[in-house]
């Protein structure tokens, strides 16, 4: 392929790698620049907001609601724009959805509660679709696995980071509560400029990368239909397993500091940080691992079937800390095993397998933000469950709870979802 002498210098020079070095350039620049958005959303989650109500409802939930209903209104606008949105387009989208989020953090400061919680749902608008902007960076390319893992890992390992982070800037600067998440804006902010830049000087896919994982184009409102109706009842089972993991897994990630406090640790930042990286580590390995595979359909059986592991390990691992077999560390690296295990292959690499073993010219940010969409619903809905129907349930009991049902019915979700496009497969190949 001729180089074009209107590239930019790094452009050239990227295109010219080695695939294990420009992988590993892709890899590390993805994973940076979604830490960096993370903080964004995230480090709020560090402050408790302890003994303050409104209308018998806990602020910290209502600050959780404004930004799930953000982010949730965000996945469904994002079925459109994500998937129609042109390459050309994605920094400058970024950088417009973060200066948002940001500017929502400092008005959320400056504004008194309870009538600040408007600028949590201004803050989760946006980011709810920077990931699809970032992925459409990565996805269509052979070593795809590999920078969707990098990617997907980041926000396991920056979800420890950034309440470590919140929770430093309270205890060790003396900021307050309400302005620790725009401090911490400001903190990420230089750095999430240059990750940025880097990784919208990568080239596009190769003609052998489009060979091996099939084309990826933006789709239309009668594309997106088609590809629907193709294949409705798998997605209608892996969405609802999907809606399960989202809404657990945000449950984690901003309660895990009251989840602490209940266990004892509610004086330790680092703790956070502590039980996520050995997380961040083994998912890397595993999800990187399939790119392994040839094989597209037998990739998303096996995709199939690490999602059904981990949400079985969730139950195990709960029932192993109820019965002190385990403590509360090992108990929340292992569900946070289990849980990545199950969610990560959903935001990496389990719609790219599963448009490229049926050769579907189409996009993965279409389906992931049909999925990302119902996921956060579902939390909305359980976050008001919990405030109306058990208001004095333990966050630990809660959460112990809520393992039990993902493992149970999320298996039964997920190897449905495999049976049938398993089946799907073979009838599709010999048509």
């Amino acid at each position: 392929m001729a180089l074009s002498s209107t590239e930019h210098p790094l452009t050239r020079w990227l295109r010219q790698l080695h695939p294990v070095a420009f992988t590993l350039f892709a890899s590390l620049t993805a994973f940076c620049l979604y830490t960096c958005v993370y903080a964004f959303r995230k480090t709020f989650a560090a402050a408790t907001f302890e003994g303050i109500t409104y209308a018998g409802i806990s602020y910290k939930v209502w600050l959780v609601t404004f930004q799930v209903l953000g982010y949730a209104l965000s996945k469904f606008i994002g079925i459109r724009v994500i998937s129609e949105l042109k390459a050309a387009s994605r920094s400058i989208g970024i950088l417009i959805m973060v200066i948002v989020a940001g500017s929502s953090w400092l008005l959320f400061a400056l504004v008194p509660a309870p009538y600040n919680v408007i600028f949590l749902f201004t803050n989760g608008l946006p980011l709810g679709m920077v990931w699809g902007m970032v992925f459409g960076y990565l996805e269509g390319r052979r070593m795809t696995e590999v920078l969707g893992a990098a990617l997907s890992v980041s926000f396991i390992f920056s979800a420890g980071l950034c309440r470590s982070a919140g929770g430093y800037i309270i205890r060790d600067w003396g900021v307050t509560e309400t302005w620790m998440p725009f401090v911490a804006c400001l903190v990420f902010t230089v750095p999430l400029l240059v990750f940025l830049w880097l990784i919208d000087k990568m080239p596009p896919p190769t003609a052998e990368d489009e060979a091996l994982r099939t084309k990826r184009q933006p789709m239309n409102l009668s594309e997106r239909k088609a590809f629907l109706t193709t294949f409705l009842p798998g997605i209608v089972l892996f969405v609802l397993a999907y809606m399960l993991l989202t809404t657990f897994r945000d449950f984690r990630d901003n309660f895990s500091a009251e989840v602490w406090k209940s266990l004892g640790y509610g004086n330790s930042p680092g703790i956070f940080t502590a039980t996520e990286v050995p997380v961040s580590f083994a998912v890397l390995l595993i999800m990187g691992s399939i790119m392994l595979i040839r094989n597209n359909v037998l990739a998303l059986m096996v995709i199939h079937l690490i999602v059904a592991v981990g949400m079985i390990l969730i139950g195990v691992s709960t029932f192993l800390f109820e019965k002190h077999f385990i403590d509360a560390p090992l108990w929340m690296t292992l569900i946070g095993l289990g849980l990545y295990l199950g969610y990560v292959p959903f935001n990496s690499i389990f719609f790219d397998r599963l448009i490229a073993a049926f050769r579907y010219v189409s996009t993965v940010g279409f389906i992931m933000y049909v999925a990302d969409s119902f996921g956060y619903l579902g939390i909305v809905s359980v976050l008001f469950f919990r405030e109306f129907s058990y208001p004095s349930l333990s966050w630990v009991d809660f959460f112990t709870n809520a393992g039990y049902i993902i493992s149970v019915v999320g298996t039964l979700l997920i190897l449905g979802s495999m049976i049938y496009f398993y089946r799907k497969a073979a009838h599709w190949n010999k048509s």
